[in-house]
């Protein structure tokens, strides 16, 4: 057991944990994994003598703390966020559709797709059944933001 397996584990560690923080929600196996290698760096170098496991524990510590730090600054945050505003507005209202207005499918509705009623495009929704394209439709009811349709 060599000091190079040692710093090898724990730099796998560490970017494990980073990998955990930074990318992957929650506790994930990536975090899992990176601690449990963290754990069997510190021991394998107090296999080597007590002072290489002093010195491993406290640079694993002031690493991991150096880490903690940098991943929750606001900065590192900052750099990696999105600062797009979303301004898009829905071109049309639903509820100038009404139960019982024909229209025709436009793609193929399995069990969502579009068509076309009243010469608008919408999103539609069946009950289930799967609707060809060019199909002939009939609006059944309308939920909120949701046209549901049968065939006619």
């Amino acid at each position: 057991m060599t000091i190079t397996l040692i710093v090898t584990i724990i730099a796998i560690a560490l970017a494990l944990l980073l990998l955990e923080i930074l990318v992957v929600p929650g506790i994930g196996i990536p975090g899992i994994a990176g601690s449990v290698m963290l754990v069997i760096g510190v021991i394998i170098a107090y296999k080597i003598d007590a002072f290489t496991g002093h010195v491993t524990l406290g640079a694993t510590g002031l690493i991991s703390i150096g880490l903690g730090f940098l991943a929750f600054n606001n900065k590192t945050w900052d750099k990696i966020a999105s600062k797009g505003e979303i301004t898009s507005r829905v071109s049309h209202n639903e509820l100038s559709v009404l139960a019982g207005t024909k229209g025709t499918a436009i793609s193929r509705l399995n069990p969502i797709g579009n068509a076309m009623i009243n010469e608008t495009q919408f999103e539609v929704s069946t009950r289930g059944e799967y609707i060809e394209e060019g199909s002939a439709i009939e609006v059944l009811k309308v939920e909120f933001n949701k046209i549901i349709v049968i065939p006619a």
